[in-house]
């Protein structure tokens, strides 16, 4: 999401608050807002962001390791 882009949520008379403000985090959510606030809040060295980069990675292969190998069993 570029820096202009705004995020309108459309209410009509009547709305409750408490819906219109669950769709605008909704929205913000989709549009990864959020995500790219909390990556942006503190500042990571270079060496840090590829070390959780692996580190991310290892974990991601070693869960798809583990699903297969589980569905692998049931067969």
């Amino acid at each position: 999401m570029s820096s202009k882009e705004t995020i309108f949520v459309r209410i009509k008379d009547g709305f409750p608050a408490e819906k219109a403000i669950k769709k605008f985090k909704r929205l913000c959510d989709n549009y990864g807002i959020i995500k790219e606030y909390r990556k942006r809040e503190a500042y990571a060295k270079p060496s840090v962001k590829a070390k959780e980069k692996r580190e991310a990675a290892e974990k991601r292969r070693r869960k798809a390791n583990a699903r297969n190998l589980r569905t692998s069993r049931k067969i």
